[in-house]
């Protein structure tokens, strides 16, 4: 027997679905994302897009985290909103939480319980669950490091959105697949044939970096010249960046001068936590093509706009690479993308019903800044909304649930931080 811990029914207007489109409805801080050098191609700008993001993630008041069971004294500012955001999505969709299970104080409410976690809930449809089994867990590469708890009950983890983010891409690579990285990177995929994850073209391999690094996903593509080429993926979303490193090797320093990739190669930049992982994965990705594996490669990152220290650790690194020679197709270059361009690339390939999914569990910010301001003041709210506060204290007393306590970072290894897990999967 289960118990939840938000009573789904009981949620406050504000806090119940609501996509965070409707301008006329709130106070709207939104505003159109801006195009970089690393935005979708210019066919793909040229549409408006139908998602609009905040200026900056919004600031949650710890006793709106406490409410719903979200409070983690760790929590950088950017996945307290992330985590709030997950507790809303799993209410909206009635995931029941680990916390109901019995420990209280072993996890949050951010966390799937068992049951919801078997059943595949951290995934948005069945196909997705069950591709996550087959090619994560049953068919993974040998020393492959998977986190099975972070990969099923975690919807702050990374490993998840990677399948609901790319997932779909790769149940359908003729269509949706080829349309989205088309726009993406145009000079590079002409079409999507199959999708590999957690790889790695030579784990412990001494003619790459003799350790286990690896990447989130690779995508086997056709170039516009018809030649096979591999797009290696990197996907963050609620990390920090700040440490611990893989340790490092003198294999590592080697490389750093064997894959002419940088401005200076001895840079300690490179050697430093926010940067050492990108180093690694374009090095591992450099050396595919130098040792015959593919012709052609790329090396992308995906980070969610609003989580700076990953945008910023992807500009530092980009910072430090040479100029790719457009004479010279065996150098591998890196390109950085927003969460929120991969999921408008999506919409814009058709699929607007996985873009809206994606957008709502992952990227709607609007949403915490309207609750969190209905909580701080709720007399600016729109007529027939209810305070968040008085709500959550009235469902208390109606179904016997006590406020949740401010937690301190969970001792399991579900936290997609940058801990253990996330460094043996890539270095060690």
């Amino acid at each position: 027997m289960f118990r939840t811990v938000v009573n789904y029914r009981a949620l406050p207007p504000n806090l119940s679905r609501h996509n965070g489109n409707n301008k006329n409805e709130r106070d709207t801080v939104s505003n159109i994302e801006p195009t970089t050098p690393h935005s979708p191609s210019l066919s793909a700008r040229a549409r408006r897009s139908r998602f609009t993001q905040i200026n900056r993630v919004p600031w949650v008041p710890d006793r709106l985290l406490q409410q719903v069971g979200g409070a983690c004294d760790i929590d950088s500012r950017f996945r307290r909103a992330v985590r709030l955001l997950a507790v809303l999505y799993m209410c909206d969709n009635k995931i029941e939480s680990a916390a109901s299970d019995g420990d209280h104080a072993s996890y949050l409410a951010s966390h799937l319980s068992a049951d919801a976690a078997e059943a595949g809930l951290n995934f948005h449809a069945s196909a997705l669950h069950l591709l996550a089994l087959k090619e994560l867990l049953l068919l993974r590469e040998e020393d492959a490091a998977v986190d099975e708890d972070r990969l099923l009950s975690n919807p702050v983890s990374s490993m998840p959105l990677a399948v609901n983010l790319f997932g779909p891409l790769a149940l359908d690579t003729k269509k949706l697949g080829s349309k989205v990285l088309r726009q993406l990177l145009p000079e590079f995929v002409h079409s999507v044939q199959r999708v590999a994850w957690e790889h790695s073209p030579g784990r412990k391999d001494p003619r790459y970096l003799s350790d286990r690094t690896a990447f989130d996903l690779a995508i086997h593509v056709v170039t516009p010249e018809g030649e096979p080429g591999i797009v290696y993926t990197e996907v963050k979303f609620s990390e920090e960046l700040l440490g611990p490193v893989a340790r490092w090797r003198e294999r590592y320093s080697e490389a750093l001068h064997e894959v002419r990739l940088y401005k200076d190669p001895d840079n300690p930049i490179l050697r430093s936590a926010p940067v050492e992982q990108l180093f690694r994965e374009h090095a591992l990705a450099q050396k595919s093509v130098d040792n015959g594996v593919v012709p052609r490669a790329m090396f992308i990152a995906v980070g969610p706009r609003l989580n700076r220290r990953v945008q910023a650790a992807f500009k530092v690194y980009a910072n430090e690479l040479l100029p790719i020679d457009p004479a010279d197709p065996t150098r591998v270059a890196f390109r950085h993308f927003t969460l929120e361009a991969v999921i408008d690339a999506i919409d814009a390939a058709g699929d607007q019903e996985t873009a809206n999914r994606l957008w709502q569990r992952y990227c709607n910010f609007q949403r915490i800044y309207d609750a969190a301001l209905s909580l701080l003041a709720p007399n600016t709210q729109p007529a027939g909304v209810a305070d968040t506060s008085a709500q959550v204290q009235l469902d208390q007393k109606q179904h016997g649930t006590v406020p949740s306590r401010r937690r301190s970072a969970p001792r399991t290894k579900s936290e997609d931080s940058a801990a253990t897990p996330e460094l043996n999967r890539h270095g060690q």
